[in-house]
């Protein structure tokens, strides 16, 4: 999994906001099979390695439902080690009667659900880099049935566990009211590179060639508004960046283009034209 280790810039720690801690815990631990690193009596820190840092979710004070047609998250992906990771968790979802969604997107083959909360989840394994098919810069990507057939060929009967320590996250995909100032910022700014566009609807990046590190789209329509800060959804997330210097550098590119640039209880906050929220990590 050399496309989420630095040098490459890569997506780390997402961050949730849910109406109910306790039922979001539960649903996490029990049905994702995430492990609870840290708690506090409004929020929670899932791992699955027992040291690094997932996903997190926070109950605001006053929090109100996910708003429809907003801009935030559409999906946060956690990236399995193996195939047979993906058969594994398909008979733990059938165990539990989870509804879910699923596609082969010929770079990978993918499950999607939502939290309690209405929070996208996609959960896949990656075909072999030497599968994927690349023309003019951009990778095929297609929206195909998942062959569950062939996948539970690899399943082998065993206990679950939960999600195998090797999870990471593999990439997130947020809704955006536009696409022309949202690419510059993720480009010019982050310092990202288009790999596929999508129609006139989506837009998927990278860095390092991977499939994509962040999808975005605007399928909550052009204009989306903001969500109110007390809303369901994404409060922010991490990107992991290979050194200070690579930070300050692209602090220096977000400044050039005018984008928000703060500082939020000891972090360096980005914040997208749609108000997302991006922190940028820099690895010690």
């Amino acid at each position: 999994m050399n496309f989420h280790r630095e040098p490459t810039t890569y997506v780390g720690q997402v961050n949730l906001k849910v109406q109910d801690l306790d039922r979001s815990i539960a649903f996490y631990k029990e049905v994702i099979g995430f492990k609870v690193l840290n708690q506090t009596p409004r929020s929670a820190v899932f791992t699955t390695d027992g040291t690094t840092a997932l996903l997190s979710v926070e109950q605001p004070e006053q929090v109100i439902p996910k708003q429809a047609r907003t801009t935030g998250l559409y999906h946060f992906a956690l990236l399995l080690p193996k195939r047979e990771d993906l058969a594994q968790i398909v008979h733990h979802f059938v165990r539990h009667d989870v509804q879910l969604g699923s596609s082969d997107h010929l770079v990978s083959e993918a499950l999607y659900l939502s939290d309690p909360d209405g929070n996208g989840i996609e959960i896949y394994v990656d075909r072999d880099p030497s599968e994927w098919s690349w023309s003019n810069g951009e990778v095929q990507m297609a929206v195909d049935p998942l062959n569950f057939p062939d996948l539970l060929t690899t399943h082998k009967q065993q206990q679950w566990k939960g999600l195998p320590s090797e999870t990471v996250m593999g990439h997130i995909h947020l809704h955006v009211s536009e696409l022309r100032k949202t690419e510059e910022f993720y480009i010019k700014g982050l310092g990202f590179e288009v790999v596929n566009r999508f129609g006139s609807q989506a837009l998927f990046i990278a860095d390092g060639k991977y499939h994509h590190h962040i999808g975005l789209n605007t399928w909550a329509g052009v204009g989306a508004p903001i969500p109110p800060l007390n809303s369901v959804g994404l409060e922010s997330f991490d990107l992991m960046l290979s050194s200070e210097e690579k930070r300050n550098q692209i602090i220096s590119q977000l400044k050039e283009i005018g984008a928000t640039v703060k500082e939020d209880d000891g972090s360096t906050v980005a914040v997208d034209p749609s108000g997302n929220h991006i922190r940028l990590i820099a690895k010690q």
